[in-house]
């Protein structure tokens, strides 16, 4: 039986950083260290090739003792902080996880919809109330559901759509997977996607280009009765411009899971709105088995120079 390669490892986490590693070592791993503080790391970096890290004090990898580092896996899947950080250098290999978050992200997602369209809001205050309230409530069966971003995610959600009988239209930036939806749209043609939805959900990474690419002109070319979710990135919203056609009731409902600074500060506009559902970054847990098992299968791939799992194109943001 080959002898298993034994690379630096060093896992950084401000809470789970034992967790993790203990995962690491019980598949085989020994070389593991681990490390919860900024002090801790600058201690355990020296001669460490790989880091699986969240909120990694990146500046410590422009230092000698941190020249040894040849890859850096993410334990989350968005990695824009990372992709801008110059302060890792260019020859470090980022990854990040990848067809991990899809059946609880959208899980999350047809929570709100659920919610939203069967009017479980009324049946409760109904029952506080000590009233009997027989209504007819609506069905997503006919509703227009946009997915922008048809990666892992998107498709998950777009798979749970099907089940439900709704139209589906999808935008997407590489058109890959047009075929997983009703109707496609590229990324010149927002207006026009989201003009006849009743539900927009953003899966979309965070780059140059998504950055505030939702903004008062694509709110306003939605139907005052539909619904924004957003489980992608914080930034990929304007949030000045949401609450401007929020207040008026331009747009009927907002479910957010991200913000453009979290956590969202306490006298955030958000929070007194009544039309705005509020989550704290919740709909797509990072777990240490998941992430775990992605990390030593990518470990593998790495101790035999196999390509990994989830690279980031740091060019195309993700």
């Amino acid at each position: 039986m080959a002898t298993l390669k034994q690379p630096n490892i060093l896992v950084f986490h401000p809470k789970q950083a034992k967790a993790y590693a203990d995962y690491i070592r019980l598949h085989g791993f020994s070389e593991v260290t681990e490390a919860a503080t900024y002090e801790e790391a600058k201690q355990h970096l020296p001669n460490t090739e790989i880091i699986l890290g969240w909120k990694f004090p990146t500046e410590l990898l422009r230092q000698q003792y941190g020249s040894s580092v040849r890859w850096f896996q993410s334990i989350g899947a968005g990695v824009d902080d990372l992709v801008k950080d110059n302060l890792i250098p260019a020859n470090i290999l980022l990854t990040r996880i990848i067809d991990q978050f899809g059946p609880a992200i959208s899980e999350y997602v047809f929570t709100y919809l659920l919610y939203l369209v069967k009017n479980v809001q009324r049946m409760i205050q109904a029952q506080q109330n000590r009233q009997w309230d027989p209504f007819v409530s609506e069905s997503l069966a006919g509703k227009t559901i946009g997915v922008a971003g048809l990666g892992s995610i998107g498709a998950e959600i777009v798979r749970k759509a099907r089940a439900f009988d709704m139209t589906i239209h999808g935008l997407s930036l590489s058109g890959k997977h047009t075929s997983l939806v009703d109707r496609h749209f590229d990324s010149g043609d927002w207006t026009e996607f989201v003009k006849d939805l009743d539900y927009l959900v953003l899966t979309l990474p965070l780059t140059n280009d998504t950055f505030h690419i939702i903004n008062k002109d694509i709110l306003s070319a939605m139907k005052p009765s539909a619904c924004l979710i957003n489980v992608g990135r914080g930034a990929l919203i304007n949030e000045d411009d949401l609450i401007t056609v929020l207040q008026p009731g331009q747009l009927q409902t907002a479910v957010l899971d991200v913000f453009e600074t979290e956590p969202l500060p306490a006298d955030h506009p958000f929070y007194s709105l009544p039309n705005v559902y509020i989550t704290s970054h919740l709909s797509g847990p990072s777990t240490v088995e998941g992430v775990g098992k992605f990390f030593v299968e990518n470990l593998h791939q790495y101790i035999n120079d196999q390509p990994l799992a989830g690279l980031v194109d740091r060019e195309r943001g993700y």
